[in-house]
């Protein structure tokens, strides 16, 4: 098994391509070694010390490292883990996803299916190139709330891809829009 391994914006983590479908459809970015319980792969990697994030995306694992960690010392660790859990045929993730909480009024369904469409088609895609991903959350008197997982979170750069990108494409599409915010 071949694994790629690319560079993010964010210098704390790494995105590895092992050349199959991970997720497949939909996400999961997990923070914690609590949290890896539902995924056996998330377990594996978060056994490895250094290991503070795991995102899980269609066909690419997204590892967030400690500041104090290199590396050099982690990447064979972390390309170990991942080689060992496509050959113990265990599945990625265990029972039903979990529902998004998402908070709007009812009457601004036809603008959040809007802002969720060119989320869907204009955002996701390219932020999944940087081994992350962007999940609507809400909006609120004109504010999308969106919550940044992978690489996203914690990315120097993810302010700026924030406001300099997402937001002023979706003001120019949606003027309803008047900010967008980052939410945990």
């Amino acid at each position: 098994m071949f694994i790629q391994t690319e560079h993010t914006p964010n210098p704390q983590t790494l995105k590895f391509l092992p050349g199959r479908d991970v997720m497949g459809t939909g996400t999961l970015h997990l923070v914690s070694a609590a949290d890896a319980e539902r995924s056996p792969l998330a377990a594996r990697l978060f056994a490895i010390g250094g290991v503070e994030g795991v995102f899980l995306g269609s066909d690419f694992v997204t590892i967030t490292k400690a500041p104090d960690r290199d590396w050099s010392v982690l990447k064979p660790e972390v390309l170990g883990a991942i080689m060992e859990h496509y050959t113990s045929g265990q599945p990625m993730v265990l029972g039903e996803g979990a529902a998004t909480d998402e908070v709007y009024d009812e009457a601004d369904a036809q603008i959040v299916g809007t802002i969720k469409e060119l989320l869907e088609t204009r955002v996701r895609p390219a932020v999944a190139q940087d081994g992350g991903d962007i999940i609507f959350k809400g909006f609120e008197k004109g504010v999308v709330l969106l919550h940044m997982q992978g690489s996203c979170a914690g990315c120097p750069s993810s302010t700026a891809t924030l406001k300099m990108g997402i937001e002023n494409m979706l003001r120019h599409y949606v003027p309803e829009v008047t900010e967008v915010r980052a939410v945990a």
